[in-house]
């Protein structure tokens, strides 16, 4: 079975209505999770999310928090808790790419301990440029976060039509 990763266009509230579909049915993306504290606050304060498999060429690196970089939300960054050093920046691609909807089979649904279609969070991790119109999105590996046990994984697609390097502007 592959449940399919149907972003919605994300709100300034999250959504308050129960969610009654089976995982079968298409998952949609919340806001990203509360802003965190600026970066000299204590580390305890930001929420942690668990990596269930490492981002791949950083195999020790499985702790990180979302903060959002700008007042719109569009843009976070990923940052390793375990090196400060360390960070992706992403953004919710349903905001630049409406119709992408990835797939993901039951195993990544497992992983991640998905209950309900409302609690995932789809990412994507962008490459900047000098310029936004050089500025990419991988939407092969997208990033998935259970928003409601913090646990996360970047998925590989098995989708030939999306590349790691799409541009986020035409």
């Amino acid at each position: 079975m592959i449940a399919t990763v149907a972003p919605t266009r994300s709100t300034s509230q999250p959504d308050t209505q129960p969610v009654t579909q089976p995982v079968t049915q298409p998952v949609t993306v919340r806001t990203p999770m509360p802003e965190a504290p600026a970066p000299d606050a204590a580390v305890l304060d930001i929420p942690v999310i668990e990596l269930v498999h490492p981002m791949p060429g950083f195999p020790d690196r499985q702790r990180f928090a979302l903060v959002q970089l700008d007042d719109d939300g569009l843009l976070c960054a990923l940052r390793s808790l375990d090196d400060p050093e360390l960070r992706f920046l992403v953004v919710p691609p349903q905001a630049f790419f409406p119709d992408y909807a990835p797939e993901v089979d039951d195993a990544v649904v497992a992983d991640l301990a998905i209950d309900a279609p409302g609690d995932v969070l789809v990412l994507a991790v962008v490459t900047p440029a000098q310029t936004l119109a050089g500025t990419t999105a991988n939407l092969l590996a997208p990033v998935l976060v259970n928003t409601v046990n913090r646990r996360a994984c970047q998925v590989i697609l098995d989708d030939t039509s999306l590349s790691v390097s799409t541009p986020l502007v035409a």
